[in-house]
């Protein structure tokens, strides 16, 4: 295939969803790299288990799997949400905070529940990304960002997706939600760990 590290570049994103994928894409498409989904990449319905405790070794599980199964570089990142009155949940578990197959709007309803008796000035989160490049040479780059902010007491905004209504990040005073898709990609979590993904990619010559 395609280097990763070159204009023109190909990679098999390891994700299912459409969302998260439009977004990976967007951002990457500045640097000229193309994303597909894996199962555009030939990887069918392959779901990896996340049975990692941190972000990174998530990320690293998803990319693996992929990447060995259609032979191609291969992206994938694991995020969620950090709130700090929570100890850190939901986590690694942000998707399936309500439950295994839970709903956007379940997993909003149960984080709300949970916050509904810490103060405002307590309601402090973070949006924490992990992306994970694995390649067929062998070679792993690793990346992080978060984004800064805080949790709502009511959904706001009908855009993004996850607990982006419930979150509003460090010096704004719309939700997530609320922002559009440029304003997003410029500061989020996910934004942030591409673009320093992508700034080890060109660091390291790929």
């Amino acid at each position: 295939m395609t280097d990763s590290g070159k204009d023109g570049a190909l990679l098999a994103a390891a994700t299912g969803n459409a969302n998260k994928l439009r977004e990976i894409g967007e951002i990457l498409a500045e640097f000229g790299i193309k994303v597909i989904s894996k199962k555009e990449a030939g990887a069918g319905d392959l779901e990896t288990e996340e049975t990692g405790s941190t972000f990174e070794e998530n990320s690293l599980l998803k990319a693996e799997d992929v990447m060995k199964a259609v032979g191609m570089d291969a992206i994938a990142d694991d995020s969620g949400l950090v709130v700090d009155a929570l100890d850190g949940a939901p986590g690694v578990y942000s998707a399936r905070f309500a439950g295994e197959n839970a709903s956007d709007e379940e997993n909003n309803a149960k984080l709300l529940r949970m916050m509904e008796k810490v103060p405002d000035g307590e309601r402090t989160a973070r949006f924490v990304c992990v992306m994970t490049l694995c390649r067929t040479d062998g070679s792993v780059i690793r990346a992080r960002g978060e984004c800064p902010g805080r949790i709502l007491r009511a959904p706001r905004g009908e855009g993004g997706f996850g607990y982006d209504p419930l979150f509003v990040p460090d010096g704004y005073e719309e939700s997530f939600a609320e922002l559009s898709e440029e304003q997003k990609n410029g500061i989020s979590h996910r934004a942030k760990a591409l673009a320093a993904l992508r700034e080890k990619i060109s660091k390291e010559g790929l």
